[in-house]
């Protein structure tokens, strides 16, 4: 990658949310500096959820030695959580920028993906948002995250009864194939700046998990069109910072506990917020139902298992 000082108007933003990702933020930062996209076409926004390891200090030598121009720090006094996050990166970001990346610190970018999706939105399909293909770096597969429907209760209960995901993940979809989807993970997520503010960026009522889902779900009430393009990738560690994967072994039962938490406690705010108004009392009460039934079996994994 060139490493000329970016101009007053990159083409796309990059934000990547960090909170104690350790070295998996470099290597993030070190695959990005490493795109055929030329540095002056694109900005790296660093926003800091007030992490207390080291992780900033080491992105503050990489960019020394480096020589990265195009990236800048925002430190966060408090973790603000993923949404508020975001949000504040949105704030620090060039405004004159046509498109946005929300990228997560533990991935490694290829070298031509920032250069294939800018092509990808500017080809005929013009897509409103877009996600890559995401590879798990523990299983070589792709994240089935990466194209997923909206959950019905029972979608949801065939996939967290483990009894089918088919439509949880539309894996009835061919994951070779440039296709319009209803949802993705937010580890890798490119979308247009005015579509972005029309819909009113990420919901701060989440605080971890479920805030991609929500956004996904507000692009599709306003009619966006979001794709899956799968020509190219990025490599996803999942789950560095919130501990409740069995990736990070190191996360204390509190951590991997309060994760559990926060995500079935997204699940209510997602349901009761978009779902709900077309369910009947008793269908709601059952998803509530189920929510709680998840919610415990998980806190038990996390503090004896």
């Amino acid at each position: 990658m060139t490493k000329s000082p970016a101009k007053n108007k990159p083409i796309i933003s990059v934000i990547i949310l960090n909170y104690n990702s350790g070295n998996y933020l470099a290597q993030c930062l070190a695959s990005l500096a490493r795109s055929t996209l030329p540095a002056s076409d694109f900005e790296i926004i660093v926003v800091d959820n007030a992490s207390t390891d080291n992780s900033i200090l080491k992105i503050k030598k990489l960019i020394h030695s480096l020589k990265i121009d195009n990236c800048k720090l925002k430190i966060n006094s408090s973790n603000l959580g993923f949404a508020a996050g975001n949000n504040r990166g949105i704030g620090f970001s060039n405004p004159a920028s046509k498109y946005l990346i929300f990228l997560n610190p533990d991935t490694l970018v290829e070298p031509d993906t920032l250069q294939k999706m800018l092509a990808f939105f500017r080809s005929d399909l013009r897509p409103d948002a877009a996600t890559c293909k995401i590879i798990l770096a523990k299983t070589s597969q792709i994240q089935p995250e990466c194209h997923r429907d909206f959950p019905t209760p029972l979608s949801a209960f065939l996939h967290f009864t483990g009894i089918s995901s088919r439509q949880y993940f539309m894996e009835y979809l061919d994951y070779s194939q440039t296709q319009l989807i209803n949802a993705c993970v937010g580890a890798f997520f490119m979308v247009r700046r005015r579509v972005g503010e029309d819909v009113g960026w990420w919901n701060e009522k989440y605080f971890f998990y479920g805030e991609d889902l929500d956004f996904c779900f507000k692009l599709k009430q306003k009619n966006y069109h979001l794709y899956y393009h799968p020509n190219t990738f990025i490599t996803h560690f999942q789950g560095i910072s919130s501990g409740i994967k069995k990736t990070v072994s190191a996360a204390s039962r509190q951590t991997r506990a309060r994760s559990a938490r926060a995500s079935t406690q997204a699940m209510r705010i997602f349901y009761q917020e978009n779902l709900f108004p077309h369910y009947s009392p008793p269908t709601r009460f059952l998803v509530l139902t189920g929510i709680k039934l998840l919610e415990l079996i998980r806190v038990f994994k996390t503090k004896f298992l």
